[in-house]
């Protein structure tokens, strides 16, 4: 059993992701309140959590986590201009789970992209299907399913555009308060 303990705590919880300016958090912000006048069991995301996954990693193992950093400072990528869309629901077998906003711009399937075929070169999959989304809520039950998703599209979202001119290695720690991210490293457009 220690072993396994042990291997476990030499693994690092790891992402790709970018975070937003202040001006969005603030419509993000707006756009949770009015997901949380409708009645649902769950959560919001914390604000200082929201960001937009390019790659999940996993569990990874320190010198891996290396590899990877070197990896991605051959990512070439220009700023870009990205804007925040439409709210939207993953379900599951009919059930809302994730409520998310889109966030818009050819750009970031580009990086996207780059990022994935990098981390193959590593032996990480391919992601089968990227949507440029940001998780606003996470719900774990809803009594009246039909309004819920009927009311989850209607909310207004402002479309702010923002630049974007970095992304960023993370490392993740599930807590029992939540999950704890930390900057492993930021990777600048050239």
């Amino acid at each position: 059993m220690d072993n396994i303990d042990k291997e476990n705590n030499d693994k690092w919880r790891t992402f790709i992701c970018i975070d937003f300016p202040q001006k969005v958090l603030a419509e993000v912000t707006r756009v949770q309140e009015e997901v949380g006048k409708i009645k649902f069991q769950g959560k919001l995301t914390e604000v200082e959590n929201l960001h937009l996954t390019l790659k999940f990693l996993g569990e990874i193992e320190e010198q891996k986590v290396n590899e990877v950093r070197k990896k991605l400072k051959d990512v070439k990528f220009k700023e870009m201009e990205l804007r925040l869309g439409e709210a939207g629901l993953f379900s599951f077998h009919g059930n809302p789970r994730i409520v998310w906003i889109k966030v818009e711009g050819g750009k970031i399937w580009e990086l996207q992209k780059e990022i994935d075929n990098k981390m193959n070169d590593l032996g990480f999959k391919k992601e089968e299907r990227f949507m440029s989304h940001l998780t606003i809520a996470r719900i774990k039950y809803v009594k009246n399913k039909e309004e819920f998703t009927g009311k989850i599209p209607k909310i207004g979202v402002k479309g702010i555009k923002f630049k974007l001119g970095k992304f960023k290695l993370m490392k993740s720690e599930l807590k029992p308060i939540g999950p704890v991210y930390t900057i492993i490293e930021e990777y600048l457009s050239n």
